[in-house]
């Protein structure tokens, strides 16, 4: 199979290589003779590759700079493209995608990773982390006092491969875990499952609450200023989804308001932060600039590894696991 690889023009810490493209193909079940394989960087390379590629893996920032919307690149032959992001929303409305050509995201690729860091985000919260963080940037010495997460509730927005990564973490550690999705059908790591339609009446009860949902028409704006004060006053927030999902303003009137002790976010309306944005100085606030997804050493690794399962799928006539859904959005 004829397959190019397209790295971003400025991101060379997540670039692809050689070495890491033959050992993918040693650690996948088939032979890896039969691919003919090139890797780019630049426009030209990508024309170039476009005439012939069966198969395409390159990330956003490369199909927004070769695909403009309402346009289609010249790709005759083109079958397969794997994106290496999981959310697909700013690619939206597809318009730009050559006929006939499957579209994937790299779903599954972050689970680790943010599995970690979100339930080490909500370790932080519970032992009052970010109002130690602001104390220490006041140079105030004020003793707080966190508490263990055994039996303390939490709700999780979104039970892919993010969220059931870290609803995993929370039932190891004894927490009394509640899954909140758009199909309420039990999960492992949680004591109970619910639609979204029942959030409001779960937030009232919940200690912690964790965003890992992809961005749809249904989510965006989902945690407005009357759901966040249906929380209990010292609840703490952790958004690992997408900014979009959460009213920014009413969550930093919140913090400033101490109705929320604390919270950890990942994302944001716009990215980066622009400067003097209130969500730099907003009080008991830790920002991660949008890096709680992602491990340098084993992204691409993982990625190319999905893509090969996805092949082996799509010779078989399968249905491939990481097929984007344009209609529900992920």
């Amino acid at each position: 199979m004829r397959i190019h690889l397209q790295n971003p023009a400025d991101d060379p810490l997540f670039d692809f290589s050689r070495a890491q493209w033959d050992a993918a193909v040693a650690r996948a079940s088939g032979p890896g003779d039969e691919h003919d394989v090139s890797i780019g960087r630049t426009s030209s390379d990508f024309t170039a590759a476009m005439t012939d590629a069966e198969a395409l893996i390159c990330d956003v920032s490369v199909i927004k700079a070769q695909f403009p919307h309402g346009m289609t690149i010249a790709a005759p032959r083109l079958k397969l493209l794997f994106v290496t992001n999981a959310g697909l929303d700013g690619l939206a409305p597809f318009d730009w995608l050559p006929p006939g050509t499957i579209l994937m995201n790299n779903r599954g690729t972050h689970a680790v990773k943010s599995g970690e860091f979100g339930i080490m985000s909500v370790l932080m919260l519970a032992s009052q982390v970010p109002a130690m963080v602001t104390n220490q940037r006041a140079g105030h010495w004020r003793k707080l006092w966190g508490a263990v997460l055994t039996g303390e509730p939490i709700a999780i927005v979104g039970l892919g491969s993010l969220g059931g990564a870290v609803a995993r973490h929370a039932a190891g550690f004894g927490m009394a875990v509640t899954g909140v999705r758009a199909n309420p059908a039990p999960h492992p790591h949680c004591a109970r499952v619910i639609g979204t339609e029942g959030l409001d009446a779960v937030l009232p009860g919940t200690r912690f609450l964790v965003l890992a949902c992809p961005l749809t028409d249904a989510t965006r704006g989902m945690i407005d200023r009357r759901r966040l004060s249906l929380l209990p006053n010292g609840a703490g927030v952790v958004n690992i989804g997408r900014g979009e999902l959460i009213d920014q303003d009413a969550l930093c009137d919140s913090l400033d308001s101490g109705h929320l002790s604390g919270a950890v976010l990942d994302v944001f309306t716009p990215e980066p932060i622009p400067p003097g944005h209130r969500l730099w100085t907003t009080k008991n606030l830790i920002v991660s600039p949008h890096t709680a997804a992602d491990d340098p050493a084993t992204y691409n690794p993982v990625s190319l590894d999905l893509f090969f399962e996805n092949l082996r799928a799509w010779r078989d006539g399968r249905p491939l696991p990481n097929r984007f859904d344009i209609a529900r959005g992920y």
